[in-house]
């Protein structure tokens, strides 16, 4: 490539030229030159008091211009990229979205400039700081703060995400910009729960790490519609969706499938199966009902369960062969009491072993389904 030189005549023509075009072409010339990187000091000298001297030309064009071209070279002096920053929205976006001669003081006196604009700009750049993702959050500009908790690249401190959920919890895409974060911290996803559609739980469920009660309870409330007959194609195909997801990012718990099976939502315990065997959900059905004694705990031991964990699942299964819905009010809670009540008496009598988690669990289930739901009404 041919070296870019700038020359006297190009800065005589870029202060006499009453062209408009030919002064932004003349910028566009510098900026390129500049870019380049192979300028002597006293060319780069002269470039950057010729950017000096554009910023304050009356022509928008040619500020764009330089906006344009010099938005990712991180080498422009930052009093011109400031001057850039600070001008209409369609010279300073480009700087405001990609300029790294900005400093974090630059761009948080810029977003309190109240100009919604720029702000989401600013919230769409590849790395933020705590400071200015805190600063972005302050503003309660809806589309920066989306803008901003959508970004990887923003790092956002979990008091700032507490303000976005209380700012803007109800709103459907703040929820899913926030729920597709990597990492969520628990206490702004429990906030979440009692906001988000049921659809939504279960995106919360995939993508973040919640406490193994809180994740537990997600998916059942998420799997509500379930009942013990078999799943229409739709719905068994968003439950293996559901379950791979979870298996993905390791959430797929040996507490979170004895737990869903003990509340009464074998759909969820068959899918499991299916997604740990690696084998199609009618198979896992076979062998998960086989009525001998086979297939049931060679399943159970090539998915890796716990050992312990099999009488539990032996009786529970055994209800949910022996009991189905009864159609009446609260059929749903009646059911999961008459398991949890099996499987509570196996722990006595065949030596079912629970972790203390899952105990607790099912004992504060069992205590929440009263005994009110065993009438039907």
């Amino acid at each position: 490539m041919a070296r870019i030189t700038l020359t006297e005549q190009d800065v005589a023509q870029l202060l006499t030229d009453p062209s408009g075009d030919a002064r932004a072409d003349t910028a566009v010339k510098i900026a390129a030159g500049f870019n380049t990187g192979v300028l002597t000091d006293q060319e780069r000298q002269l470039a950057e008091e010729i950017f000096r001297l554009m910023v304050r030309d009356a022509e928008v064009r040619v500020r764009e211009a330089m906006a344009h071209n010099l938005k990712e070279n991180p080498n422009v002096p930052r009093d011109v990229a400031v001057s850039l920053a600070k001008d209409v929205a369609s010279v300073a976006m480009p700087v405001l979205q990609f300029s790294e001669a900005l400093s974090d003081e630059d761009l948080i006196e810029i977003v309190g400039g109240h100009n919604t604009e720029k702000q989401v700009a600013i919230a769409q750049r590849s790395t933020i700081s705590k400071s200015v993702s805190e600063a972005l959050v302050e503003t309660r500009n809806e589309d920066a703060v989306t803008a901003l908790v959508s970004n990887e690249g923003a790092d956002i401190s979990e008091g700032s995400l507490q303000k976005v959920v209380g700012d803007f919890g109800d709103r459907e895409g703040i929820q899913s910009a926030m729920i597709h974060r990597s990492r969520l911290p628990v206490t702004v996803s429990e906030r979440l729960v009692t906001m988000i559609s049921e659809g939504m739980k279960e995106e919360l469920v995939k993508h973040q790490e919640l406490p193994p009660s809180l994740a537990t309870d997600l998916i059942l409330q998420s799997r509500e519609r379930a009942t013990i007959t078999l799943s229409s194609e739709t719905s068994a195909d968003e439950l293996a969706s559901l379950v791979k997801q979870l298996n993905k990012n390791g959430r797929l718990t040996p507490s979170i499938i004895l737990r869903g099976l003990c509340m009464g939502d074998i759909n969820f315990f068959e899918a499991a199966f299916a997604e740990l065997l690696g084998i199609s959900l009618f198979n896992a059905r076979k062998l998960i009902h086989d009525p001998g004694k086979l297939g049931l705990r060679t399943a159970f031991e090539k998915a890796g369960l716990p050992n312990s964990h099999f009488p539990a699942v032996r009786a529970a299964i055994d209800v949910a062969r022996e009991t189905d819905y009864d159609g009446e009010e609260n059929d749903r809670e009646r059911y999961a009491r008459r398991m949890i009540e099996r499987i509570l008496t196996q722990y006595g009598d065949l030596g079912v072993e629970f972790d203390s988690d899952d105990l607790e669990y099912l004992l504060t289930k069992m205590g929440q389904l009263t005994a009110d739901s065993l009438t039907a009404s």
